[in-house]
Formats: structure tokens, C-alpha cells, sequence
């Protein structure tokens, strides 16, 4: 994968500072629980089945629109805490950075954080599926972009 861009490599940079501060993955899982508290939240009409994840076991609600730089802003809810600090966390490195670079961006921060080896294989599964799916709808607004 190419170079990633400075917004999303610095972002990434801030989380792996913030995750270090714990050493007890009980209070990383607080973090986290934390995190999904001050995501921007999905508008409710859109909290609809062409918006939800595919693959997670909880559910999960993702938006994604293209801004007039065309940066991609990405909103976010889901029924359960866990996941939804998830999901907040890749919004909070992902969003309002340009579309072609999200869908390229190599996401190093989750294995440096531990966030693959703590989670159990579900949440392993849908924090992929989210991944994915941002990809996918930065993708989709840079091939529109072009």
C-alpha cells in the first residue's frame, strides 16, 4: 500500500499515544466505551437497512457523504457500546479526509493498539466489516469524483 495521508497517519499516531496510557485492557475497553459517546451520530432516517453493516453481530449504522472538498464525512451508531467505540474510532481516524486516501489508508493503528489480538473473534469480524465498508463508500465517491 502507498504512503498514507498525513491527516489519517497522524490520527492514527494520536490514537496509538492514547491507547499507550493503558496498560490494563479493562480500562483500553473503557476507552473505547468512551470513544462511541462523541461520535457524530447517524441522523435517525437514515438508520435504515441500506445503511447497516453486513457482518457485525451487533448492530451498526454507517453514513458516508462526500463534502464539497471532497473529503468523506462519515456518521455512525450502533446498539451495542463496544461496538459503537469501535466504529467511533475508525470515524474519528477516517473521516473528513480525502475519499481516495480512506480508500487506500493502511490501518496500522489497530495492530499497534492490540485492538485484533483483544477482541473476540465477532468483534474481530464486524470492526473487518466496517473497515470494509468505508472503503468501499470512499471508493465509490473518488470513482465519482474522477
Amino acid at each position: 500500500m502507498a504512503e498514507n495521508h498525513p491527516l489519517i497517519e497522524a490520527r492514527q499516531q494520536e490514537v496509538i499515544a492514547d491507547f499507550a496510557v493503558f496498560d490494563d485492557w479493562m480500562d483500553k475497553y473503557e476507552h473505547l466505551i468512551e470513544l462511541g459517546k462523541d461520535i457524530p451520530t447517524i441522523d435517525e432516517a437514515r438508520k435504515t437497512d441500506s445503511h447497516l453493516i453486513k457482518g457485525c453481530q451487533s448492530r451498526v449504522w454507517l453514513a458516508a457523504d462526500s463534502a464539497a472538498d471532497g473529503n468523506v464525512h462519515f456518521t455512525a451508531d450502533s446498539d451495542a457500546i463496544i461496538t459503537k467505540g469501535l466504529v467511533g474510532l475508525m470515524v474519528q481516524v477516517l473521516s473528513d479526509a480525502p475519499a481516495r486516501a480512506i480508500a487506500e489508508a493502511d490501518l496500522h493503528f489497530l495492530d499497534a493498539i492490540g485492538l485484533h489480538q483483544h477482541l473476540s473473534p465477532t468483534r474481530s469480524n464486524g470492526l473487518a466489516s466496517m473497515v470494509q465498508q468505508m472503503r468501499l463508500y470512499a471508493a465509490a465517491l473518488a470513482a465519482r469524483q474522477a
